[in-house]
């Protein structure tokens, strides 16, 4: 956090913009929600949050859903999904991808062998085993929330590793185009 004079601590409304705000809370809804709900979220009004809103639905980075009567907004997360794709791509050679699955899977069947379960479910539902301590507790807890991201990030490389030849043929086309306009 940015510090402040009086406290230490600047607060988010000293440090952004309203609008900044706006679209941290939007990028971050994991439901539907108003624009009430945000507009005080993001500590803004509710005019500049509806504004904002409406551009974000115009840049195609939010969705509105008609909820009743009551409009609410929530990520294109199909979208999401494939910046996320794209970005991977983008930054990874197609061997670095290959090199992060298998380190993904090597930790997950590392888990599987120390705590004897086959999904991070079985993990979980050994929380309630009376015979843990506390350091094993927060351990187990570690490692199911570190398995969940793990699941997450291979399904993504495996879709990105998929898609690879398809995006490189894609790219080369547009380059051959580029070039053939410029001649």
């Amino acid at each position: 956090m940015l510090e402040s004079p009086r406290n230490g601590v600047q607060s988010w409304t000293e440090s952004m913009s309203a609008r900044d705000r706006i679209r941290a809370v939007a990028e971050t809804l994991r439901e539907p929600r108003s624009v009430n709900w945000i507009s005080e979220q993001a500590d803004a009004a509710w005019s500049t949050t509806n504004e904002e809103l409406q551009d974000l639905v115009d840049q195609g980075q939010l969705r509105r859903v008609e909820a009743g009567e009551t409009t609410r907004y929530q990520p294109d997360y199909t979208r999401l999904l494939f910046e996320e794709i794209r970005t991977l791509i983008e930054e990874n050679t197609r061997e670095e991808l290959r090199n992060e699955l298998a380190a993904i899977t090597e930790e997950i069947e590392e888990w599987q062998a120390t705590f004897d379960v086959e999904t991070w479910e079985e993990l979980e539902q050994s929380l309630a085993d009376g015979d843990l301590t506390s350091e094993e507790l927060h351990e187990r807890r570690d490692v199911i929330m570190r398995w969940e991201e793990n699941l997450e990030d291979r399904r993504l490389i495996k879709h990105a590793l998929a898609l690879y030849s398809d995006v490189e043929a894609a790219r080369e086309q547009r380059i051959d185009v580029i070039e053939r306009t410029a001649r």
